[in-house]
């Protein structure tokens, strides 16, 4: 075999082992291609199923915490975590109704009222508020009926107490309280009496704002009339014969006096406290705000000589 023959056959097999490497390098490469492209079974790339687990395990947290807040009382409960529950007024709801079934006009009557959270389970446990632990306030239809009177706690998120009402017809009850650690809530709710209706006056505003009760001129002055805005309701209080000013008035409900407000549709309600409540006279002030323009009844409620008085007033707030 000649040199030259030799040198041929070598660039030859150099070719071939050339062709080769590369044939086998574009298959490693076409399978690493197909190795990198399949997904691990349960079609999830591991950054995936770790999102997947957080989502999981935060709704499980979540679901948890729930369960927590629901084993709670209000104001008492599991653990002494009764302390921190605030509930908010659209968590509670109550109910009122008749021992008897139904109320008539001039009877004395027993008045239920439950109070339950949102989950339907009784509320147990209330702050006092002024010496109380409900206030509840009653009106007709036109306003002219007023009634400030504290059932009794019976347990199992249940109140009584016996009334009477002067006429048959559509009365409103406010049920006031605070349930423990939690903020002051007002629920109310239309109840029918049976028995002839009274007659239906309109709500005018009083042209002066002066009116004489027991023995007593008591004069209103507000400092203004406009709706969302800070009033300060000043109450002078005098002998009505001989005009000197009533000094020793005696704290009611732990103090000197109460004011509650309602709108004339009697949706919007008020129960203000006064600024000073170891105040005994001849002024009472209160500060409050209306929410809207519209006509307004308001009554105070005071103490003297053992005796609690209310005087109404009907005032516009434009």
């Amino acid at each position: 075999m000649t040199k030259q023959t030799l040198q041929v056959e070598r660039t030859m097999k150099k070719k071939i082992i050339l062709v080769a490497a590369a044939l086998l390098a574009l298959s490693l490469l076409a399978a690493c291609g197909k190795a990198d492209n399949k997904k691990p079974e349960g079609g999830n790339n591991h950054a995936g199923h770790a999102a997947s687990s957080g989502q999981e395990n935060a709704e499980k947290s979540a679901g948890n915490e729930q369960e927590e807040a629901e084993d709670m009382d209000h104001g008492g409960g599991h653990g002494g975590h009764g302390t921190d529950v605030k509930p908010a007024t659209e968590d509670l709801q109550a109910s009122f109704a008749f021992t008897a079934g139904a109320a008539k006009a001039n009877e004395e009557t027993e008045l239920t009222i439950q109070v339950k959270d949102k989950n339907g389970r009784p509320v147990n446990k209330y702050d006092v508020n002024h010496e109380k632990l409900l206030h509840l306030i009653i009106v007709n239809h036109d306003l002219s009926f007023f009634n400030h009177i504290h059932p009794e706690f019976k347990g199992d998120g249940t109140f009584t107490v016996n009334t009477s009402f002067p006429a048959g017809g559509e009365y409103k009850v406010f049920a006031d309280f605070i349930p423990a650690g939690g903020a002051n809530t007002t629920l109310s709710e239309w109840v029918k009496v049976e028995g002839k209706e009274g007659k239906h006056a309109a709500i005018t505003a009083d042209s002066k704002l002066v009116k004489e009760v027991d023995g007593k001129e008591i004069e209103l002055i507000m400092s203004a009339t406009k709706p969302k805005k800070d009033v300060t309701l000043t109450f002078n209080i005098r002998d009505v014969k001989t005009k000197k000013g009533i000094d020793n008035l005696q704290p009611y409900l732990g103090a000197v006096g109460h004011v509650v407000i309602l709108s004339e549709d009697a949706n919007q309600y008020l129960h203000v406290h006064p600024m000073d409540e170891k105040a005994t006279g001849p002024e009472a002030q209160f500060v409050t705000s209306f929410p809207q323009s519209g006509t307004y009844k308001i009554w105070g409620q005071f103490q003297h000589n053992g005796e609690v008085f209310t005087v109404p007033f009907v005032v516009n707030v434009k």
